[in-house]
């Protein structure tokens, strides 16, 4: 994986190299995504530009708490990924659950929440209408890291997943005992398939794509797959990835697959 470091002042400085081991503690950041040509890129930081798009600011909030809590590097999937790679790309999304597991303090970043002056009803209302939590890709980035916290548009600490799990529950669907820690193998198939159906992605294929880390497999990624195939090849995996050979044919096989033991 590939770090972003941050200089002697807390500022986004360069990139590391691509890190297989010796990976030092970091800060990783869960957001959503503006329009792909406001958000910055690899190219952009390589190029020491990008600081006049709107995706700068999560960016430099990311850099900022990240120093106040003692981190030197951060990882950020919009600029830290080299998209322009397939090869990259696909063991990026192969790896992230992992890497947000493994990152010491996850950061969310909530543009559409703001705690400036406003009464705790207020801010609670709009968190519970966050687009973050409507996110394909914010299934495992909640249940991956076990430090998540959430701040406001203006930098400002809402609480972490423990503080807010009751809230989170009601908002994404998902088992406050997910929420808590408890191995994912321990829920069934079904449950972990339900966190998804509601979510959004912006490629249809992704919603299979980011159930990758919560059944620990990893396939190859194929875009223009569409939605139904991305899904079949999934469950293909899982099946051998449990050792209960390949599903025969159809929806009907693949939905009893089931998941009650680790």
């Amino acid at each position: 994986m590939r770090l972003l470091e941050l200089d002697h002042d807390g500022h986004p400085l360069t990139f590391t190299k691509d890190l297989v081991s010796d990976i030092p503690p970091y800060a990783i950041l869960s957001h959503t995504w503006a329009d792909d040509e406001e958000e910055v890129t690899y190219k952009d930081i390589k190029k020491g530009r990008g600081k006049d798009k709107d995706g700068y600011r999560k960016i430099q909030f990311c850099a900022k708490q990240g120093s106040s809590d003692g981190f030197g590097y951060l990882w950020i999937d919009t600029c830290c990924i080299d998209k322009s790679s397939n090869t990259e790309l696909q063991q990026a999304i192969n790896s992230m659950f992992r890497w947000y597991q493994n990152a010491s303090k996850c950061y969310v970043y909530l543009p559409d929440v703001s705690m400036d002056t406003l009464p705790e009803e207020t801010w609670k209302s709009a968190f519970r209408k966050t687009r973050w939590a409507t996110r394909g890709w914010t299934l495992q980035e909640l249940l991956a890291p076990s430090s998540v916290e959430f701040f406001s548009s203006d930098g400002q600490r809402i609480g972490d997943k423990k503080s807010l799990e009751s809230l989170l529950h009601d908002m994404t669907g998902i088992s406050i005992s997910a929420l808590r820690g408890t191995p994912l193998c321990e829920f069934t198939e079904l449950e972990r398939m339900s966190w998804m159906e509601q979510r959004q992605t912006k490629h249809a294929e992704d919603k299979a794509y980011a159930l990758l880390g919560i059944f620990d497999i990893q396939m190859p990624l194929i875009y223009g797959e569409g939605q139904r195939n991305a899904f079949y090849r999934l469950r293909e995996a899982i099946a051998l990835h449990s050792g209960r050979g390949r599903p025969t044919t159809g929806k009907q096989q693949a939905n009893n697959l089931d998941f009650s033991t680790c």
